[in-house]
Parts: C-alpha cells; sequence; structure tokens
C-alpha cells in the first residue's frame, strides 16, 4: 500500500513521495516528522470534506454564502488538528516511508 502511495500525486502541487524524499535529504527529523504530519492533514481534509458538504445549519446560527465560503478553512484545520495531536496513523507511515526512501538514496 505504501508503494502506491509513494507514487501517487499529493495534492494541487502533484508532488509525490518521492519528490518530497529527495527534497528532504540531508534534512533532520523534524522536517521529515513536518512533512509527514502535513501529508495526513491534506489526506484527512480530502477524507473530512465530503462528510461536511451534506451539512446544512439551520437560521438564525448559521447557513448562508459566509458559511459556505469559509466550511473549507474549517475542515482543513479540523484535519490539521487531528494530524497534530496523533492523527489516524497515516503520518506513521509517511515518516517510515520517507526515512526508506532517503536511506536507499544514500
Amino acid at each position: 500500500m505504501i508503494d502506491s502511495i509513494a507514487s501517487s500525486t499529493l495534492g494541487p502541487t502533484g508532488a509525490s513521495l518521492e519528490s518530497l524524499a529527495s527534497s528532504l535529504v540531508g534534512s533532520d527529523n523534524t522536517a521529515i516528522d513536518q512533512a509527514a504530519e502535513e501529508f495526513e492533514a491534506v489526506m484527512l481534509t480530502a477524507m473530512l470534506k465530503p462528510m461536511f458538504e451534506g451539512i446544512e445549519t439551520p437560521e438564525p446560527f448559521g447557513g448562508g454564502s459566509g458559511e459556505r465560503m469559509w466550511q473549507g478553512l474549517l475542515v482543513e484545520q479540523y484535519a490539521a488538528e487531528i494530524a497534530a495531536t496523533g492523527g489516524i496513523g497515516i503520518a506513521d507511515a509517511v515518516r517510515a516511508e520517507l526515512i526508506r526512501i532517503q536511506e536507499t538514496a544514500n
């Protein structure tokens, strides 16, 4: 499964885990940890967005174009917070794969 993730593209930039790992060669573990956490946040955002699309907030406490406009940003922040507080394990797998890619590159 990790091999398919490693070769897949990430987000709108089209970067792959291999290109991310090559950009982190020689980096300390802090950079790898941050990249893995950010990857998990992107994956969680993609998972959470469909869950929030069908939610309608009744008046007078919500709804309208303002809520629709900011809902995506709120979901991104939820995902970032979930990833920062331990996430669902994606970051651990990505971290291990980034380290493996770095080791084979050296």
